[in-house]
């Protein structure tokens, strides 16, 4: 892999974007591509490096952003020929290409890891952070007073944190049990977490929410924060309400990631995806680089030569299967 390549996976991975890389490790003259090749695509649809001619782009988009909607690799053969392609766990696609070949591509998405944000150095907080690592969480602490030696599995500690510091989906723990309880929750709630849990208690939970109010926050903001926060274990000791409290974030983050095949996922990649109304390929709507607007519409095309086709007579290719966008 080039080394541009690797540095822009790191800062992606570093930041915690989903990406996906992409290698040929098949190919078949005259396919420009060579074994080896490799590319990058972010989830916003940005594609970096080099698999072939640009004619695969929008084939190899698709494929990427489907691989990082469902977290599974897959092997792809772009070929003049697919039905003659088609074996055990590959994925056979046309070749629009007039240079013709064959390409075999592997796109292997890479997904961050969750995350935990914990506000606070109390035990509870240091107990969290043990179990999070243990479980395969990258754990951060935010508190002016932390000292990272409490902390050895924290990834990192810091007096601070800011919202464009953590993507969004974190599952944040405010474990701070003292006057810096309204600051930290101010903070979290500016994350935009996927879950939000405060320790305290049902009595002073509701001082603090009075005390945000009259601070300028508005109530929906805090509609959503578990508090006192964990599952109803019935834990008394700090480690007891740590577990509770991982417990509480695994339960919601298997609700969220585990189910959402049907009910998440496949709506937001049916909807970014389009047909190019003269060959019938799916095109990914996110970085597409052949579009046309006409009669208030747009159309997306796999290639350069269907919009050229396209656009010297749009109402040949008109089709009830078109999939145009205003």
């Amino acid at each position: 892999m080039r080394p541009e390549l690797l540095a822009l996976a790191s800062g992606l991975a570093a930041r915690g974007e989903r990406f996906a890389l992409v290698t040929v490790v098949r190919r078949q003259s005259p396919s420009s591509a060579r074994v080896g090749d490799t590319a990058l695509v972010t989830a916003s649809g940005e594609v970096h490096g080099w698999v072939g001619g640009g004619c695969t782009r929008s084939t190899l988009l698709r494929e990427a952003l489907r691989a990082m909607t469902d977290n599974e690799p897959r092997l792809l053969s772009l070929s003049t020929e697919p039905a003659d392609e088609r074996r055990p766990g590959v994925t056979a696609l046309p070749m629009t290409c007039k240079s013709g070949g064959t390409v075999d591509l592997y796109v292997e998405p890479v997904l961050p890891g969750p995350r935990v944000i914990v506000f606070g150095s109390t035990p509870t907080a240091r107990t969290l952070v043990r179990i999070a690592h243990a479980m395969g969480y990258r754990a951060d602490v935010v508190d002016p007073e932390a000292v990272s030696a409490d902390f050895p599995e924290a990834t990192q500690v810091t007096r601070e944190i800011s919202r464009d510091a953590v993507a969004h989906g974190a599952y944040v723990l405010v474990a701070t049990m003292d006057e810096r309880d309204l600051e930290a929750i101010e903070a979290a709630v500016r994350l935009e977490p996927a879950y939000l849990g405060v320790i305290a208690s049902s009595k002073r939970f509701a001082q603090l929410v009075d005390a945000l109010g009259e601070r300028g926050m508005p109530r929906s903001a805090l509609d959503g924060i578990v508090a006192p926060a964990g599952l109803d274990i019935g834990a008394r000791t700090p480690e007891e309400i740590a577990l509770s409290v991982m417990a509480q974030i695994v339960e919601r983050r298997r609700k969220v990631v585990v189910a959402p095949a049907l009910e998440k996922v496949a709506p937001s990649a049916e909807a970014s995806e389009a047909v190019d109304p003269v060959c019938g390929m799916s095109v990914a709507i996110a970085g597409a680089r052949h579009t046309a607007d006409v009669g208030g519409r747009r159309y997306y095309f796999c290639c350069g030569g269907c919009r050229a086709k396209f656009v010297a007579d749009p109402s040949r290719y008109s089709s009830p299967h078109a999939r145009a966008h205003t």
